[in-house]
Protein backbone atom coordinates (compact mmCIF):
# COMPACT_ATOMS: atom_id res chain seq x y z
CA UNK A 1 0.00 0.00 0.00
CA UNK A 2 1.54 3.34 -1.04
CA UNK A 3 1.74 6.47 1.07
CA UNK A 4 -1.04 8.20 -0.88
CA UNK A 5 -3.52 5.42 -0.15
CA UNK A 6 -2.64 5.54 3.55
CA UNK A 7 -3.01 9.32 3.61
CA UNK A 8 -6.35 9.09 1.82
CA UNK A 9 -7.58 6.51 4.32
CA UNK A 10 -6.48 8.65 7.26
CA UNK A 11 -8.31 11.67 5.85
CA UNK A 12 -11.51 9.70 5.31
CA UNK A 13 -11.23 8.34 8.84
CA UNK A 14 -10.78 11.86 10.26
CA UNK A 15 -13.75 13.01 8.21
CA UNK A 16 -15.93 10.29 9.77
CA UNK A 17 -14.65 11.12 13.27
CA UNK A 18 -15.43 14.77 12.70
CA UNK A 19 -18.93 13.93 11.54
CA UNK A 20 -19.46 11.92 14.73
CA UNK A 21 -18.23 14.88 16.80
CA UNK A 22 -20.65 17.21 15.02
CA UNK A 23 -23.59 14.87 15.66
CA UNK A 24 -22.98 13.57 19.16
CA UNK A 25 -20.56 15.78 21.05
CA UNK A 26 -20.98 19.41 20.05
CA UNK A 27 -24.77 19.46 20.37
CA UNK A 28 -25.32 21.89 17.53
CA UNK A 29 -28.89 22.61 16.47
CA UNK A 30 -30.28 20.25 13.83
CA UNK A 31 -30.08 22.73 10.93
CA UNK A 32 -26.45 23.55 11.61
CA UNK A 33 -25.62 19.86 12.06
CA UNK A 34 -27.13 18.90 8.71
CA UNK A 35 -25.41 21.80 6.97
CA UNK A 36 -22.00 20.74 8.29
CA UNK A 37 -22.62 17.08 7.48
CA UNK A 38 -23.47 18.10 3.92
CA UNK A 39 -20.21 20.06 3.69
CA UNK A 40 -18.17 17.22 5.21
CA UNK A 41 -19.54 14.48 2.97
CA UNK A 42 -19.85 16.38 -0.29
CA UNK A 43 -16.52 18.20 0.05
CA UNK A 44 -14.68 15.71 2.30
CA UNK A 45 -11.20 17.21 2.50
CA UNK A 46 -11.92 20.89 2.00
CA UNK A 47 -14.94 20.49 4.29
CA UNK A 48 -12.64 19.17 7.04
CA UNK A 49 -10.49 22.31 6.80
CA UNK A 50 -13.56 24.55 6.66
CA UNK A 51 -14.89 22.99 9.85
CA UNK A 52 -11.62 23.56 11.67
CA UNK A 53 -11.76 27.23 10.64
CA UNK A 54 -15.46 27.95 11.01
CA UNK A 55 -17.28 25.24 12.89
CA UNK A 56 -15.73 24.71 16.28
CA UNK A 57 -17.66 25.62 19.39
CA UNK A 58 -16.19 28.14 21.75
CA UNK A 59 -15.97 26.67 25.23
CA UNK A 60 -18.65 28.20 27.40
CA UNK A 61 -16.41 29.64 30.06
CA UNK A 62 -15.98 32.95 31.77
CA UNK A 63 -13.95 34.78 29.16
CA UNK A 64 -14.78 38.22 30.49
CA UNK A 65 -14.01 38.90 34.14
CA UNK A 66 -13.39 42.07 36.12
CA UNK A 67 -12.74 41.86 39.83
CA UNK A 68 -13.50 45.57 40.33
CA UNK A 69 -17.01 45.37 38.89
CA UNK A 70 -18.67 45.40 42.30
CA UNK A 71 -17.13 48.81 43.01
CA UNK A 72 -19.30 50.45 40.36
CA UNK A 73 -22.57 49.70 42.16
CA UNK A 74 -24.19 48.00 39.17
CA UNK A 75 -24.54 44.67 41.00
CA UNK A 76 -26.60 46.30 43.74
CA UNK A 77 -28.69 48.13 41.16
CA UNK A 78 -29.36 44.83 39.41
CA UNK A 79 -30.41 43.12 42.61
CA UNK A 80 -32.64 46.01 43.65
CA UNK A 81 -34.28 46.19 40.21
CA UNK A 82 -34.93 42.44 40.04
CA UNK A 83 -36.49 42.46 43.51
CA UNK A 84 -38.44 45.64 42.77
CA UNK A 85 -39.95 44.31 39.55
CA UNK A 86 -40.69 40.91 41.13
CA UNK A 87 -42.54 42.55 44.03
CA UNK A 88 -44.16 45.21 41.80
CA UNK A 89 -42.55 47.97 43.86
CA UNK A 90 -40.15 49.26 41.22
CA UNK A 91 -40.71 52.83 40.05
CA UNK A 92 -41.01 53.06 36.28
CA UNK A 93 -40.70 56.62 35.02
CA UNK A 94 -43.27 56.34 32.23
CA UNK A 95 -45.89 54.05 30.74
CA UNK A 96 -43.71 52.78 27.87
CA UNK A 97 -41.04 51.55 30.29
CA UNK A 98 -43.66 50.02 32.57
CA UNK A 99 -45.33 48.19 29.68
CA UNK A 100 -41.91 46.74 28.80
CA UNK A 101 -41.29 45.22 32.22
CA UNK A 102 -41.27 41.62 30.90
CA UNK A 103 -38.41 42.18 28.46
CA UNK A 104 -36.64 44.40 31.01
CA UNK A 105 -36.84 41.64 33.62
CA UNK A 106 -35.56 39.05 31.14
CA UNK A 107 -32.49 41.16 30.34
CA UNK A 108 -31.90 41.92 34.02
CA UNK A 109 -31.94 38.29 35.12
CA UNK A 110 -30.19 36.68 32.16
CA UNK A 111 -27.81 39.39 30.95
CA UNK A 112 -27.14 41.62 33.98
CA UNK A 113 -28.46 44.47 31.83
CA UNK A 114 -29.31 47.19 34.31
CA UNK A 115 -32.22 49.48 33.41
CA UNK A 116 -31.39 53.20 33.27
CA UNK A 117 -34.08 55.86 32.89
CA UNK A 118 -32.14 59.14 32.71
CA UNK A 119 -30.61 59.08 29.25
CA UNK A 120 -30.46 61.54 26.38
CA UNK A 121 -30.07 59.97 22.94
CA UNK A 122 -28.96 61.42 19.62
CA UNK A 123 -29.52 59.28 16.51
CA UNK A 124 -27.05 59.34 13.60
CA UNK A 125 -27.85 57.80 10.23
CA UNK A 126 -25.08 59.48 8.23
CA UNK A 127 -21.39 58.68 8.60
CA UNK A 128 -20.16 62.27 8.19
CA UNK A 129 -22.48 63.43 10.97
CA UNK A 130 -21.61 60.55 13.28
CA UNK A 131 -17.85 60.92 12.97
CA UNK A 132 -18.02 64.73 13.20
CA UNK A 133 -19.79 64.33 16.55
CA UNK A 134 -17.39 61.62 17.73
CA UNK A 135 -14.32 63.64 16.74
CA UNK A 136 -15.70 66.69 18.55
CA UNK A 137 -16.31 64.65 21.71
CA UNK A 138 -12.80 63.13 21.53
CA UNK A 139 -11.29 66.57 20.99
CA UNK A 140 -13.04 67.79 24.15
CA UNK A 141 -11.97 64.77 26.26
CA UNK A 142 -10.25 65.58 29.54
CA UNK A 143 -9.60 62.18 31.15
CA UNK A 144 -9.92 59.18 28.81
CA UNK A 145 -11.05 57.95 25.40
CA UNK A 146 -12.01 54.28 24.97
CA UNK A 147 -12.70 53.05 21.44
CA UNK A 148 -13.70 49.59 20.24
CA UNK A 149 -14.41 48.68 16.61
CA UNK A 150 -14.78 45.52 14.59
CA UNK A 151 -13.29 47.19 11.51
CA UNK A 152 -10.70 49.93 11.76
CA UNK A 153 -9.01 50.76 8.45
CA UNK A 154 -5.78 52.59 7.72
CA UNK A 155 -7.41 54.84 5.13
CA UNK A 156 -8.13 58.55 5.31
CA UNK A 157 -10.76 58.34 8.08
CA UNK A 158 -8.63 55.91 10.08
CA UNK A 159 -5.61 58.19 9.79
CA UNK A 160 -7.66 61.26 10.81
CA UNK A 161 -8.87 59.41 13.88
CA UNK A 162 -5.36 58.23 14.71
CA UNK A 163 -3.96 61.76 14.41
CA UNK A 164 -6.58 63.06 16.83
CA UNK A 165 -5.93 60.24 19.30
CA UNK A 166 -2.18 60.91 19.22
CA UNK A 167 -2.82 64.58 19.97
CA UNK A 168 -5.06 63.70 22.93
CA UNK A 169 -2.55 61.17 24.27
CA UNK A 170 0.16 63.85 24.16
CA UNK A 171 -2.15 66.09 26.20
CA UNK A 172 -2.24 63.45 28.94
CA UNK A 173 -5.64 61.93 28.07
CA UNK A 174 -5.64 58.14 28.49
CA UNK A 175 -6.37 56.65 25.07
CA UNK A 176 -7.22 52.98 24.56
CA UNK A 177 -8.14 51.37 21.24
CA UNK A 178 -9.47 47.82 20.91
CA UNK A 179 -10.05 46.32 17.47
CA UNK A 180 -10.97 42.90 16.13
CA UNK A 181 -7.92 41.25 14.58
CA UNK A 182 -9.82 39.67 11.69
CA UNK A 183 -12.19 42.54 10.97
CA UNK A 184 -9.26 44.98 10.98
CA UNK A 185 -6.86 42.70 9.14
CA UNK A 186 -5.71 45.53 6.84
CA UNK A 187 -3.93 47.21 9.76
CA UNK A 188 -0.15 47.00 9.88
CA UNK A 189 1.95 46.60 13.02
CA UNK A 190 3.36 50.08 12.59
CA UNK A 191 0.00 51.84 12.27
CA UNK A 192 -0.29 52.56 16.00
CA UNK A 193 3.43 53.08 16.65
CA UNK A 194 3.18 56.84 17.21
CA UNK A 195 0.06 56.47 19.37
CA UNK A 196 1.82 53.97 21.62
CA UNK A 197 4.87 56.25 21.81
CA UNK A 198 2.56 59.05 22.97
CA UNK A 199 1.24 56.85 25.80
CA UNK A 200 -1.79 55.35 24.12
CA UNK A 201 -2.61 51.66 24.44
CA UNK A 202 -3.84 49.38 21.65
CA UNK A 203 -5.03 45.77 21.76
CA UNK A 204 -6.41 43.26 19.27
CA UNK A 205 -9.24 40.83 20.03
CA UNK A 206 -8.43 37.15 19.30
CA UNK A 207 -5.23 37.96 17.40
CA UNK A 208 -3.76 35.57 14.87
CA UNK A 209 -1.03 33.22 16.02
CA UNK A 210 0.25 32.94 12.47
CA UNK A 211 1.12 35.70 10.03
CA UNK A 212 -1.81 36.38 7.65
CA UNK A 213 -3.77 33.38 9.02
CA UNK A 214 -6.32 33.57 11.82
CA UNK A 215 -7.73 30.16 12.73
CA UNK A 216 -10.56 31.77 14.71
CA UNK A 217 -12.62 32.90 11.73
CA UNK A 218 -15.69 32.58 13.92
CA UNK A 219 -16.21 34.23 17.29
CA UNK A 220 -15.28 37.73 16.24
CA UNK A 221 -15.89 40.82 18.35
CA UNK A 222 -18.42 42.69 16.25
CA UNK A 223 -19.05 45.43 18.84
CA UNK A 224 -18.61 49.14 18.08
CA UNK A 225 -18.28 51.25 21.21
CA UNK A 226 -16.87 54.61 22.19
CA UNK A 227 -16.71 56.10 25.69
CA UNK A 228 -15.44 59.60 26.38
CA UNK A 229 -14.65 60.60 29.98
CA UNK A 230 -17.25 58.12 31.23
CA UNK A 231 -19.96 60.64 30.34
CA UNK A 232 -20.66 60.01 26.65
CA UNK A 233 -21.15 56.65 24.96
CA UNK A 234 -21.61 55.57 21.37
CA UNK A 235 -23.06 52.30 20.09
CA UNK A 236 -24.31 51.25 16.67
CA UNK A 237 -23.37 49.98 13.23
CA UNK A 238 -20.66 52.33 11.93
CA UNK A 239 -17.09 51.01 11.77
CA UNK A 240 -14.07 53.20 10.97
CA UNK A 241 -13.25 53.47 7.28
CA UNK A 242 -13.86 55.65 4.24
CA UNK A 243 -16.63 53.36 2.98
CA UNK A 244 -18.70 54.32 6.04
CA UNK A 245 -18.59 57.89 4.73
CA UNK A 246 -19.99 56.70 1.40
CA UNK A 247 -16.63 56.92 -0.37
CA UNK A 248 -16.47 53.35 -1.69
CA UNK A 249 -17.86 53.23 -5.26
CA UNK A 250 -18.89 49.59 -4.77
CA UNK A 251 -21.43 50.49 -2.08
CA UNK A 252 -22.08 54.19 -2.66
CA UNK A 253 -23.89 56.03 0.12
CA UNK A 254 -23.61 54.16 3.43
CA UNK A 255 -26.83 54.18 5.46
CA UNK A 256 -26.36 53.06 9.06
CA UNK A 257 -27.71 53.80 12.53
CA UNK A 258 -25.61 54.85 15.51
CA UNK A 259 -26.49 56.32 18.91
CA UNK A 260 -24.78 58.97 21.02
CA UNK A 261 -25.82 58.48 24.63
CA UNK A 262 -25.51 60.64 27.72
CA UNK A 263 -26.76 59.32 31.05
CA UNK A 264 -26.38 56.28 33.26
CA UNK A 265 -26.44 53.90 30.28
CA UNK A 266 -22.83 54.99 29.71
CA UNK A 267 -21.87 52.95 32.81
CA UNK A 268 -22.74 49.54 31.26
CA UNK A 269 -21.18 50.64 27.96
CA UNK A 270 -17.98 51.45 29.85
CA UNK A 271 -18.18 48.15 31.73
CA UNK A 272 -18.55 46.24 28.46
CA UNK A 273 -15.47 47.93 27.04
CA UNK A 274 -13.42 47.16 30.14
CA UNK A 275 -14.46 43.50 30.12
CA UNK A 276 -13.50 43.17 26.45
CA UNK A 277 -10.27 45.12 26.94
CA UNK A 278 -9.11 43.03 29.88
CA UNK A 279 -9.79 39.82 27.97
CA UNK A 280 -7.64 41.03 25.09
CA UNK A 281 -4.91 42.83 27.01
CA UNK A 282 -3.25 40.54 29.58
CA UNK A 283 -0.65 43.31 30.04
CA UNK A 284 -2.48 46.58 30.63
CA UNK A 285 -5.61 45.55 32.52
CA UNK A 286 -7.97 48.35 33.49
CA UNK A 287 -8.63 48.68 37.21
CA UNK A 288 -11.46 50.63 38.74
CA UNK A 289 -11.06 54.38 38.98
CA UNK A 290 -13.81 56.90 39.84
CA UNK A 291 -13.03 58.82 36.64
CA UNK A 292 -14.29 55.88 34.58
CA UNK A 293 -17.70 56.08 36.31
CA UNK A 294 -18.15 59.74 37.26
CA UNK A 295 -21.26 61.15 38.88
CA UNK A 296 -23.70 62.07 36.12
CA UNK A 297 -26.37 64.73 36.04
CA UNK A 298 -29.82 63.72 34.86
CA UNK A 299 -29.66 64.55 31.17
CA UNK A 300 -32.83 62.94 29.83
CA UNK A 301 -35.74 60.58 30.35
CA UNK A 302 -35.01 57.74 27.92
CA UNK A 303 -35.25 54.25 29.39
CA UNK A 304 -32.59 51.85 28.13
CA UNK A 305 -30.74 48.59 28.66
CA UNK A 306 -27.35 47.76 27.12
CA UNK A 307 -27.57 44.09 26.18
CA UNK A 308 -24.63 41.98 25.04
CA UNK A 309 -24.40 38.50 23.59
CA UNK A 310 -21.75 36.08 22.43
CA UNK A 311 -20.78 32.43 22.09
CA UNK A 312 -19.58 32.40 25.70
CA UNK A 313 -23.17 32.81 26.91
CA UNK A 314 -25.69 30.06 27.55
CA UNK A 315 -28.53 32.18 26.13
CA UNK A 316 -28.79 34.08 22.86
CA UNK A 317 -29.52 37.31 24.67
CA UNK A 318 -30.09 39.76 21.83
CA UNK A 319 -32.09 37.25 19.80
CA UNK A 320 -34.29 36.60 22.81
CA UNK A 321 -34.82 40.34 23.09
CA UNK A 322 -35.88 40.46 19.44
CA UNK A 323 -38.28 37.56 20.00
CA UNK A 324 -39.82 39.27 23.02
CA UNK A 325 -40.29 42.49 21.05
CA UNK A 326 -41.82 40.70 18.06
CA UNK A 327 -44.24 38.69 20.21
CA UNK A 328 -45.39 41.87 21.98
CA UNK A 329 -46.27 43.70 18.75
CA UNK A 330 -49.88 44.79 18.30
CA UNK A 331 -49.62 47.25 15.42
CA UNK A 332 -46.25 47.32 13.64
CA UNK A 333 -42.76 45.85 13.37
CA UNK A 334 -40.15 47.75 11.36
CA UNK A 335 -36.79 46.09 10.67
CA UNK A 336 -33.68 47.31 8.88
CA UNK A 337 -30.88 44.82 8.44
CA UNK A 338 -28.17 44.14 5.86
CA UNK A 339 -28.57 40.36 6.35
CA UNK A 340 -31.87 38.62 6.95
CA UNK A 341 -31.09 34.98 7.75
CA UNK A 342 -33.26 34.30 10.80
CA UNK A 343 -33.34 30.99 12.58
CA UNK A 344 -36.64 29.12 12.84
CA UNK A 345 -37.75 30.87 16.04
CA UNK A 346 -37.34 34.41 14.68
CA UNK A 347 -38.73 33.52 11.24
CA UNK A 348 -41.81 31.84 12.71
CA UNK A 349 -42.39 34.75 15.13
CA UNK A 350 -42.28 37.28 12.31
CA UNK A 351 -44.54 35.16 10.09
CA UNK A 352 -47.05 34.71 12.90
CA UNK A 353 -47.04 38.46 13.50
CA UNK A 354 -47.66 39.16 9.80
CA UNK A 355 -50.38 36.51 9.58
CA UNK A 356 -52.02 38.07 12.66
CA UNK A 357 -52.42 41.43 10.95
CA UNK A 358 -49.37 43.18 12.39
CA UNK A 359 -47.79 45.54 9.85
CA UNK A 360 -44.41 43.87 9.35
CA UNK A 361 -41.96 45.83 7.17
CA UNK A 362 -38.42 44.72 6.45
CA UNK A 363 -35.77 46.74 4.61
CA UNK A 364 -32.67 45.11 3.09
CA UNK A 365 -29.92 46.27 0.69
CA UNK A 366 -30.14 46.05 -3.09
CA UNK A 367 -26.52 44.92 -3.38
CA UNK A 368 -24.47 42.24 -1.62
CA UNK A 369 -21.31 42.59 0.41
CA UNK A 370 -21.36 38.80 0.99
CA UNK A 371 -22.81 36.89 -1.95
CA UNK A 372 -24.08 33.71 -0.25
CA UNK A 373 -25.57 35.77 2.58
CA UNK A 374 -27.33 38.02 0.07
CA UNK A 375 -29.06 35.18 -1.78
CA UNK A 376 -29.90 33.36 1.45
CA UNK A 377 -31.56 36.60 2.58
CA UNK A 378 -33.75 36.58 -0.53
CA UNK A 379 -34.92 33.03 0.16
CA UNK A 380 -36.18 34.03 3.61
CA UNK A 381 -37.67 37.24 2.26
CA UNK A 382 -39.84 35.10 0.00
CA UNK A 383 -41.39 33.39 3.03
CA UNK A 384 -42.10 36.73 4.67
CA UNK A 385 -43.76 38.05 1.53
CA UNK A 386 -46.00 34.98 1.42
CA UNK A 387 -47.02 35.65 5.04
CA UNK A 388 -48.04 39.20 4.16
CA UNK A 389 -45.01 41.25 5.18
CA UNK A 390 -43.91 44.26 3.14
CA UNK A 391 -40.34 44.16 1.84
CA UNK A 392 -38.35 47.20 0.76
CA UNK A 393 -35.08 47.10 -1.20
CA UNK A 394 -32.94 50.12 -0.30
CA UNK A 395 -31.56 51.66 -3.49
CA UNK A 396 -29.71 54.75 -2.30
CA UNK A 397 -26.48 52.88 -1.60
CA UNK A 398 -25.95 50.22 1.06
CA UNK A 399 -28.05 49.89 4.20
CA UNK A 400 -26.08 48.51 7.14
CA UNK A 401 -28.43 49.59 9.96
CA UNK A 402 -29.43 47.05 12.58
CA UNK A 403 -32.70 48.42 13.93
CA UNK A 404 -36.07 47.07 15.01
CA UNK A 405 -39.00 49.22 16.15
CA UNK A 406 -42.22 47.78 17.59
CA UNK A 407 -45.51 49.70 17.80
CA UNK A 408 -43.54 52.99 17.64
CA UNK A 409 -42.87 52.47 21.36
CA UNK A 410 -39.80 50.30 21.92
CA UNK A 411 -36.75 49.81 19.71
CA UNK A 412 -33.34 48.22 19.47
CA UNK A 413 -30.23 49.65 17.82
CA UNK A 414 -26.81 48.04 17.85
CA UNK A 415 -24.42 45.70 16.11
CA UNK A 416 -26.48 42.49 15.80
CA UNK A 417 -27.86 41.51 12.42
CA UNK A 418 -30.85 39.22 11.91
CA UNK A 419 -28.71 36.15 11.28
CA UNK A 420 -27.27 33.09 12.97
CA UNK A 421 -23.77 34.58 13.06
CA UNK A 422 -24.91 37.53 15.16
CA UNK A 423 -27.17 35.40 17.35
CA UNK A 424 -24.66 32.63 18.18
CA UNK A 425 -21.13 33.30 16.95
CA UNK A 426 -20.19 36.96 17.20
CA UNK A 427 -19.80 39.12 20.28
CA UNK A 428 -22.48 41.79 19.88
CA UNK A 429 -24.03 44.71 21.75
CA UNK A 430 -27.43 46.40 21.35
CA UNK A 431 -29.25 49.19 23.10
CA UNK A 432 -32.84 48.22 23.90
CA UNK A 433 -34.74 51.50 24.16
CA UNK A 434 -38.07 52.03 25.89
CA UNK A 435 -39.04 55.48 24.71
CA UNK A 436 -41.72 56.75 22.34
CA UNK A 437 -39.79 59.82 21.17
CA UNK A 438 -36.70 57.82 20.17
CA UNK A 439 -38.85 55.17 18.49
CA UNK A 440 -40.77 57.86 16.59
CA UNK A 441 -37.50 59.32 15.27
CA UNK A 442 -36.39 55.87 14.14
CA UNK A 443 -39.76 55.37 12.43
CA UNK A 444 -39.37 58.73 10.68
CA UNK A 445 -35.95 57.62 9.38
CA UNK A 446 -37.47 54.35 8.17
CA UNK A 447 -40.19 56.26 6.29
CA UNK A 448 -37.57 58.50 4.68
CA UNK A 449 -35.67 55.39 3.58
CA UNK A 450 -38.84 53.88 2.09
CA UNK A 451 -38.91 56.84 -0.31
CA UNK A 452 -35.43 55.76 -1.44
CA UNK A 453 -36.40 52.10 -1.79
CA UNK A 454 -38.28 49.82 -4.14
CA UNK A 455 -41.03 47.64 -2.71
CA UNK A 456 -40.64 43.97 -3.61
CA UNK A 457 -44.04 42.36 -4.08
CA UNK A 458 -44.82 38.68 -3.82
CA UNK A 459 -45.72 38.66 -7.52
CA UNK A 460 -42.29 40.11 -8.37
CA UNK A 461 -40.65 37.49 -6.20
CA UNK A 462 -42.52 34.62 -7.88
CA UNK A 463 -41.34 35.80 -11.30
CA UNK A 464 -37.65 35.87 -10.43
CA UNK A 465 -35.37 34.07 -12.95
CA UNK A 466 -34.49 30.40 -12.59
CA UNK A 467 -30.78 31.13 -11.99
CA UNK A 468 -31.70 33.33 -9.02
CA UNK A 469 -33.88 30.53 -7.60
CA UNK A 470 -30.90 28.18 -7.91
CA UNK A 471 -28.58 30.59 -6.05
CA UNK A 472 -31.19 31.06 -3.33
CA UNK A 473 -31.58 27.30 -2.88
CA UNK A 474 -27.84 26.65 -2.52
CA UNK A 475 -27.37 29.60 -0.17
CA UNK A 476 -30.40 28.57 1.90
CA UNK A 477 -28.88 25.13 2.49
CA UNK A 478 -25.71 26.76 3.82
CA UNK A 479 -27.51 29.49 5.79
CA UNK A 480 -27.12 27.82 9.23
CA UNK A 481 -23.33 28.12 8.93
CA UNK A 482 -22.99 31.40 7.02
Amino acid sequence: MDIYSILLGVLFFLNIVLAIIVIFLERKDAASTWAWLMVLFFIPFLGFIMYLLFGQNLTRRKMFQWEDRKKIGIDKMLSDQIIGISTKSFEFHNEVIQNSRDIIYMHLVNNDAVLTQDNAVKIYTDGDDKFAALFNDIDAAKDHVHLQYYILKRDNLGKRLLKLLIAKAKQGVKVRVLYDDLGSRSLTKGFFKELRAAGGEVEAFFPSRFHFINLRLNYRNHRKLAIIDGKIGYVGGFNVGDEYLGLNPKFGYWRDTHLRIEGSAVYPIQTRFILDWNQASHRHDIHYAPSYFPLLENTGTVGMQIVTSGPDSEWEQIKNGYLKMISSAKESILIQTPYFIPDASVLDSLKVAALSGVDVRIMIPNKPDHMFVYWATYSYIGEMLKAGAKIFIYENGFIHAKTIIVDEQISSVGTANIDVRSFRLNFEVNAFIYDQNVSTKLVDSFVEDVALSKELTYEDYLHRPLWIRFKESISRLLSPIL
